[in-house]
């Protein structure tokens, strides 16, 4: 151990901790607190060593050269690319053509040869590989491959990013390389991006000093590696870990040369030993980037063969892993900084070993800055031809001309308020990146270089597109929407679009719980952060047509499909699964768990489904399965369909969906919930086929809801709530099949009024009941929130829940707090509904 760190020119990453960032720069910190902190918890991390900060000034000093910089960009002017290319380019050479003091190179190797001591390999390992790596192997018996990273003393700050700036090099081996590689690391302090980043951040260039973290390789050339952040990237949703994964070493990843597989994770109850992965996501994965073996370079990109590339890299259990590691390292740092730090991390797969490992941790720097208090929302008011579709980065909208660009050597053409559109970036974009209107590029996952720069940057971005460049020209009026979910979309024209503002300080606390109707997984997350009590309705008609979008009993009698059309679609639909069936239920499943996390542990009330015959006919291979009814409307679905023996074994899907999200994911919050149960009697034959798989009222927490949207359930509720567990209005339903009307039709359309007296009085009768035998009743539909008179009402009733759409959520939280703290008082409530 070296006695003062602060004059040392080289130190073990066992040596520093967070503590000493002045010292090694961000990166290296990291690393060497984690090794301390984190290993006997499981995390692994990979050793080696760093220069520090000491050794580049020392560099420095004695060569002269901070004069020379300073001179040199007296003129400096990062708005000019000319300017900034030429002082960059300028500055870099100075650095290089200047030697490392004798004194430093030495230690350097000292350094690398303890570490080739401690990692060198046997001769006798080697000879279990094929002739390729073996010779490979018994190359780097004696000289270990390391990675060397670039580390400034003013990176990985929980309010500035400096990833990326300057230089990593992967595959280096051997002294001379490694020192060469150590050389142009000190040079890339003064990289274009770099200068221009420090500049516009208002860091002082002679302020930051650089380390050089020289850490041992792990070979994800022969696995998979990718990022990870303990929080959701684009919400800022703090309970799930975004996990990305792809073939080979970890820069195509990061520099978004590849569309990644994605994963989701959520934390709460991952803590607790459930298997919550939320959602799995193949991505194209077409590149990997491997060593280049008897090449003339350190590393060389090839093809993935398509049979690789059309399964996820990485295993269930890896994933588990990995999310677990990161809320390790999210719990430490949060503890060491006091104050709630997501973070942003790299990991990568040994192919030899099979082992994980971290190779690098900094805190996220975007969604942990932003304040809370403050919803803001982008609604599009138009439409317009979609041009291309990505994955979307943030929840905004930005407009402008495109400049399609595919040479960083052509940044100049760029023009400020324009929209960049090119194949992917890298730091050496990021001048003209912060003079876009939006970024939208070809190729990159969702932690990508373009992704992370737009979101720090404030500026949307949709990536991953893959034909952008030919879709958008030069000059064309654009509109680039992330405000539609995950999905993001390129229109041709500036389709017109407004911002919304809603302060979240100070809502009142109601009585009556404000839940939310939410049918899109996509959405869950950002809705999150709207305030409310759960969710009163979660439609699984969304997930079933936009995610599954086959019918269950087309997947389950697949052999017997008559339509070869369809039975191709399907098959191309459920590629990834042996069993047909399977991919209903993992898609349901991952739908309804992603609703569950996001408004855990309040709870979320699953409707289950609810396709009229007429609409499951137009799923894929529906036509084969379902009838031709006069009036779907009051014909076989809800309730009638779950004991059917004509479908009892769809709804079974549904079902092991639903217990896979209560019982492996650890989402006890969700409540199902039937639908269209016209007697008592079919609620208990309901019950009774979810009983066979698992789902038994009572047991693990469970209760099942239904919906009162039929007059019998309004005639019979005392029955019904010997039945179930709790009652949701459907006043949509509840209203026509009162007043016997079909409101789509235009003749009587105007007859249909929630208000109606005799809606009224079925609602009055619904709420007693359920107020008298002791269960919850709720109402789900927007006749809260366009009718204050009704609201009132409801209150008056005593009413225990409202579900809304989510644009109504604050709008009637406000309204039912006035009602209850100037009308009725919240103690009189319950006098008043029993008087009626």
């Amino acid at each position: 151990m070296v006695e003062n760190k602060e004059k040392a020119f080289v130190l073990w990453f066992e040596e520093v901790g967070i503590a000493d960032v002045p010292l090694v720069g961000g990166k290296n910190a990291s690393l060497g607190e984690m090794i301390q902190q984190l290993g006997s918890k499981g995390v692994s991390v990979p050793t080696g060593f760093a220069t520090t900060a000491y050794a580049y000034r020392y560099f420095v000093e004695k060569a002269g050269l901070e004069v020379k910089l300073r001179e040199l960009f007296s003129d400096l002017d990062v708005e000019d690319m000319p300017n900034l290319r030429q002082r960059g380019k300028q500055a870099r050479a100075l650095i290089l053509d200047t030697p490392f003091p004798p004194e430093l190179e030495e230690e350097i190797v000292k350094y690398y040869r303890k570490l080739c001591e401690r990692y060198a390999t046997s001769a006798e390992f080697c000879e279990k590989f094929d002739s390729d790596y073996k010779e490979e192997c018994k190359r780097y018996a004696s000289d270990v491959d390391v990675a060397v990273r670039s580390s400034a003393t003013a990176e990985d700050l929980p309010d500035a990013s400096f990833a990326g700036q300057q230089e990593t090099y992967l595959n280096v081996y051997g002294e001379d390389t490694v020192l060469k590689s150590c050389h142009k690391c000190f040079a890339s302090i003064f990289t274009d991006r770099a200068i221009s980043y420090r500049t516009i951040k208002g860091f002082d260039h002679f302020d930051v000093a650089l380390s050089v973290g020289v850490q041992r390789m792990v070979r994800s050339d022969l696995a998979s590696s990718g990022v990870m952040f303990s929080i959701d990237t684009e919400t800022g949703f703090k309970n799930a870990a975004l996990v990305t994964a792809a073939y080979g070493l970890g820069e195509n990843v990061v520099q978004g040369a590849v569309n990644p597989d994605e994963y989701f994770v959520f934390k709460p109850t991952l803590k607790q030993g459930f298997r919550p992965i939320l959602e799995k996501r193949l991505g194209t994965k077409e590149l990997k980037m491997v060593y280049d073996i008897g090449g003339t370079k350190l590393t060389k990109n090839v093809s993935v063969p398509v049979s690789e590339r059309e399964k996820f890299c990485i295993t269930d259990d890896e994933i588990l892993k990995l999310a677990e590691w990161a809320v390790i390292i999210e719990n430490h740092y949060s503890t060491v900084r006091g104050c709630y730090t997501p973070m942003d991390i790299e990991w990568a797969k040994d192919g030899i070993t099979g082992e994980l490992f971290i190779v690098q941790a900094r805190p996220e720097t975007v969604q942990s800055q932003k304040s809370g208090s403050v919803l803001r929302s982008y609604k599009l008011n138009g439409t317009s031809n979609v041009l291309s579709r990505g994955r979307a980065v943030g929840e905004m909208i930005g407009q402008g001309k495109a400049r399609v660009i595919m040479d960083v050597h052509r940044i100049d053409d760029f023009q400020p308020g324009e929209v960049l559109v090119t194949n992917k970036t890298d730091p050496d974009w990021e001048p003209i990146m912060k003079r876009s209107s939006a970024i939208v590029t070809n190729a990159g996952g969702r932690t990508c270089h373009a992704a992370i720069i737009a979101r720090e940057m404030g500026i949307p971005a949709i990536v991953g597109c893959g034909d952008a460049t030919q879709a958008v020209k030069t000059g064309q009026e654009i509109t680039v929407s992330c405000s539609e979910g995950e999905e993001g979309r390129v229109y041709e024209g500036l389709v017109p679009f407004d911002v919304n503002e809603t302060v979240l300080d100070n809502l009142p606390k109601t009585r009556t719980k404000i839940l939310m109707n939410v049918g899109n997984p996509e959405e869950a997350f950002g809705l999150a952060s709207i305030p409310c009590d759960g969710v009163g309705l979660a439609r699984l008609e969304f997930i079933i047509a936009n995610h599954i979008k086959a019918h269950p009993l087309a997947l389950l009698k697949y052999d017997q499909l008559e339509d070869e059309s369809v039975k191709r679609e399907i098959s191309e639909l459920t590629k990834l699964y042996d069993h047909k069936p399977d991919f209903f239920v993992d898609k349901l499943a991952h739908g309804i768990g992603t609703i569950a996390a996001a408004f855990y542990p309040n709870p979320v009330i699953v409707r289950m489904s609810d396709f009229k015959s007429n609409e499951y006919a137009n799923l894929l291979g529906g036509r084969q399965f379902e009838p031709k009814e006069e009036n779907p409307m009051i014909g076989w679905r809800g309730a009638s369909r779950y004991y059917d023996p004509n479908y009892r074994e769809a709804y079974g899907l549904e079902c092991v969906a639903l217990k896979r999200v209560r019982d492996e994911m650890g989402l006890t919050n969700v409540v199902p919930m039937i639908p269209f149960c016209r007697t008592p009697d079919e609620g208990r034959k309901v019950l009774a086929e979810m009983e066979k798989y698992g789902l038994k009222r009572g047991e693990n927490g469970l209760q099942v809801y239904v919906m009162c949207e039929l007059p019998s359930n309004v005639i019979f509720a005392d029955e019904f709530a010997q039945v179930f567990d709790g009652f949701s209005i459907g006043s949509n339903d509840l209203t026509q099949l009162t007043l016997g009307l079909d409101r789509d039709s235009a003749l009587v359309a105007h007859i249909f009024d929630e208000r109606n007296e005799a809606v009224r009085r079925m609602v009055t009768i619904a709420i007693k009941a359920a107020k008298k035998y002791n269960r919850k009743i709720g109402i789900c539909g927007q006749a809260p929130s366009d009718y204050p008179e009704f609201a009132r009402f409801l209150v008056e009733l005593g009413i225990d829940s409202m579900s809304l759409n989510p644009d109504s959520v604050i709008k009637t939280i406000l309204d039912i707090g006035k009602m209850e703290e100037s009308g009725v008082l919240v103690d009189d409530i319950m006098e008043v509904a029993q008087a009626k």
